[in-house]
């Protein structure tokens, strides 16, 4: 059986306490996972982010070797590639 994702397991592991994610292109924001999930070595979560109404969507790219997260408005019927993940963190405890 093929390794699970290290990034997908420590967000998987904090949730469903606040995240701290940094992203490839150099934003970090705290967001808040409704839901995590794994299919056999795939993951998947959707949550919020602190100060956006939208929702996010986090998931393994097909080869599973990042995590990437997407986001879709309200106003919006598809979803947009945010980044990828390169850190993880609890959030602040003032933060949350």
């Amino acid at each position: 059986m093929a390794e699970l994702n290290h990034t997908a397991k420590r967000i998987h592991n904090i949730s469903p306490r606040p995240i701290r994610l940094t992203l490839d292109e150099g934003s970090t924001a705290v967001y808040r996972l409704s839901s995590t999930e794994w299919f056999q070595t795939e993951f998947q979560g959707e949550g919020t982010r602190e100060g956006d109404d939208a929702e996010y969507r986090l998931t393994t790219t097909a080869d599973e070797s990042a995590v990437i997260v997407g986001r879709k408005a309200p106003e919006e019927e598809g979803w947009t590639m945010v980044g990828t993940v390169v850190d993880v963190a609890p959030a602040d405890e003032d933060e949350a």
